[in-house]
């Protein structure tokens, strides 16, 4: 049976994740609360971050950090990715 939400981030009914993506309340927060599409563009924009910082992420403090961006992504005022150096926004395909 499919996990379904309404997604805090889309607005919508969709599709949940499996299961909580990281461990601790914030993972499971997520999984009630944010579809698979939206936990993508996440994951698209923390691959950036990661690219464009240069972050190491054996340092702890850039996994809290990391997780912090989550929060604030999902939970928080939310993050511009115009804000990442080199952004280049999204085109639609014709």
């Amino acid at each position: 049976m499919t996990h379904m939400v309404k997604c805090i981030k889309l607005g919508k009914e969709a599709e949940g994740l499996d299961y909580p993506p990281i461990p601790g309340e914030l993972g499971k927060k997520i999984w009630l609360n944010v579809s698979k599409e939206a936990w993508k563009n996440w994951q698209q924009l923390q691959t950036m971050m990661v690219n464009e910082y240069q972050l190491n992420l054996a340092d702890p403090n850039v996994r809290k950090h990391l997780l912090n961006q989550c929060d604030k992504y999902f939970f928080g005022d939310g993050i511009d990715p115009s804000e990442v150096p080199n952004y280049v926004p999204k085109t639609e395909d014709k």
